[in-house]
């Protein structure tokens, strides 16, 4: 191999920067002087940039400062160049008004900082839950090899009565404390162990989903996503990931286009289902393909969903916890089981097919990971529905929720915001009972920027009598750490006229999920005489980042990304690059 190319012949990305004898090359070779490369460094070694989420105001990243070290450890090893990049952290429980609105402007720092550096190669480093599809957004726009590593699941700590403190306990816990059957003791002592070390959720939550989903996607090294993050072998694996950054850089390939294709998205929701993971993976998921071109829709979701059962005993659906599932094989062993409903061709940035990958794969414990034959539940995990209450589609989390609620005919009970839910939800001249349908609107992506508000809490009186669920419809999200029959991401949403805008006290809402099925029981044309009444909500948004968030935001079903995102371009090289003795930056 020639100074300057990758083994297939074509230049290094880098040498546009560092090969020429002219004024551009002289200033970029003298300006990265200072950090100890030399000339003959810069003209002939990959460049491997390492975009690091880690903020001490975000403990699911926590322990990526350290990671990032081994990384560079790892490239230098290789014979690469590192760079660090520290990029904007989004800890999912700090940041208001809610954390999802920030998945996009971290993508698009993504982007800009790998399309405007000169990297032949990215490792992408984060945890939290917006981080991982954030990074894997930006680099899949940016068209440049990269491979991400996950923070790793927290180590939970016992809690009173032994019990391991995690984020689903927080919600049972909760609804034990309404329903007068926990102390505030009992919470207090809960509060000072449920965030016991560094990394995300430890049972299927969101960031946990995604990290096991990048191993499907084939973007993560295989085994990788659910090594905790107090666990030394992810130091081991950083370095892994360095080492091979370094080869991808070398080589050019795979680039995210030829990683991220249909195959590996389908892998992706087979592995969503089989795990019962967080429905926010869904909107991820279609963010992401309408980045890289492929034609996702919530119809080929449910498609998929069909067949698959859950096969991952893994909270919240299941018993375990994450490391549990690690013990017992971790993701190949998943892959493996559900072999038979997967592409075995599709590539990953390991180098080999999914395929290749599963021959040595092994289950070691079937009772965390369950033969297709023999689920965990029954039936499907997730499934979309559809109707007049949600044209272009609703999902809701089966596997999580009483089935007794799959077919339900109740009367709304309508809130307009998540204040007037906490303020009011207790009230008894509400009338709430187990039958009544609880309605959140304007809690959209235009509306409220779509918080986790979709597991919208029960009345105490009902919680007394050992109600523990009910039906819930949002066009919010919901944690993928909740649980409860919970109908999700309404498309449209109320805030720009969606038919959940037209819902009022008392109307009959019918669910059937085997039907995939969400009517709203009014005649079409109260409905119309609703319509024409119906005025948008002012926009509290008039400047900067969130006024720009409201304009150009798409709905759910096309997974919240902006309108000027979609698509990628092949052309990774920026403007600004030229030859010659013409001075000036």
């Amino acid at each position: 191999m020639s100074d300057n190319e990758t083994r297939n012949g074509r230049p290094l990305r880098s040498a546009r920067w560092f090969r020429k004898n002219d004024l551009p090359g002289f200033v970029h070779r003298s300006t990265l002087s200072t950090a100890g490369w030399s000339r003959e460094d810069l003209m002939e070694r990959p460049v491997v940039g390492i975009l690091n989420t880690w903020s001490d105001i975000n403990p699911c990243n926590l322990n990526l400062r350290t990671l990032a070290e081994e990384a560079r450890v790892g490239i230098l090893e290789a014979g690469g160049i590192p760079f660090e990049v520290p990029l904007m952290s989004i800890s999912e429980n700090i940041i208001k008004p809610t954390s999802f609105p920030f998945r996009n402007l971290l993508a698009m720092e993504v982007e800009e900082t790998i399309r405007g550096y000169p990297f032949d190669a990215v490792v992408l480093l984060g945890g939290c839950d917006k981080t991982q599809p954030a990074l894997l957004m930006g680099a899949a726009s940016a068209g440049v090899p990269f491979i991400l590593l996950a923070s790793g699941p927290a180590t939970p700590r016992s809690a009173s009565g032994g019990n391991l403190a995690n984020a689903t306990g927080v919600w049972r816990l909760v609804d034990q404390l309404r329903a007068g059957e926990c102390s505030e003791g009992d919470f207090a002592a809960f509060e000072r162990s449920v965030m016991g070390t560094a990394g995300h959720c430890a049972e299927m939550g969101t960031a946990s989903s995604m990290a096991v989903i990048c191993e499907a996607l084939g973007v993560s090294l295989p085994g990788s996503s659910l090594v905790p993050a107090v666990d030394r072998r992810r130091h081991q694996l950083a370095r892994e990931v360095g080492r091979r950054s370094v080869r991808m850089a070398a080589d050019g390939s795979p680039r995210p286009s030829e990683v991220l294709d249909a195959r590996a998205f389908d892998n992706a929701i087979t592995l969503l289902c089989a795990v019962g993971g967080s429905t926010n993976v869904i909107i991820h998921l279609l963010a992401l393909a309408g980045r890289v071109g492929v034609p996702l829709t919530l119809e080929r979701f449910d498609d998929i969903a069909r067949r698959v059962p859950l096969i991952a005993n893994v909270q919240p659906a299941g018993e375990h916890l994450t490391e549990r599932l690690m013990a017992a094989g971790g993701v190949p062993a998943l892959l493996k089981t559900l072999g038979p409903l997967l592409h075995l061709d599709a590539r990953t940035v390991d180098g080999r097919t999914v395929g290749a990958i599963l021959e040595t794969a092994e289950v070691f414990d079937s009772d965390v990971i369950r033969p297709l034959d023999k689920p965990v539940k029954p039936g499907e995990t997730m499934v979309v529905v559809k109707g007049n209450l949600a044209p272009n589609g609703a999902v809701m989390k089966t596997c999580a929720a009483n089935p007794r609620l799959f077919r339900h005919r109740g009367p709304a009970v309508v809130f307009e915001d998540v204040q007037t839910i906490a303020d009011q939800i207790d009230n008894p001249e509400l009338g709430i009972d187990e039958n009544s349908v609880l309605i959140l609107r304007n809690a959209g992506p235009v509306g409220a920027a779509m918080p986790e508000w979709g597991m919208l809490p029960l009345p105490r009186h009902l919680m007394a009598r050992g109600v523990r669920d009910m039906l819930r419809i949002s066009d919010a999200r919901m944690s993928g750490t909740a649980y409860g029959a919970a109908v999700l991401h309404v498309s449209p949403e109320a805030a720009i006229g969606g038919p959940l805008a037209l819902v009022r006290d008392g109307d009959i809402i019918e669910l059937d999920v085997a039907a995939r099925r969400l009517e709203l029981c009014v005649e079409p044309d109260e409905l119309e005489r609703r319509r024409q009444a119906w005025q948008a909500p002012p926009s509290r948004h008039v400047r900067g980042y969130r006024n720009l968030y409201s304009q150009h935001i798409e709905q759910a079903h096309l997974g919240c990304d902006f309108d000027f995102l979609r698509g990628a371009n092949e052309d990774t090289l920026p403007e600004g690059l030229f030859d010659g003795w013409v001075g000036g930056w």
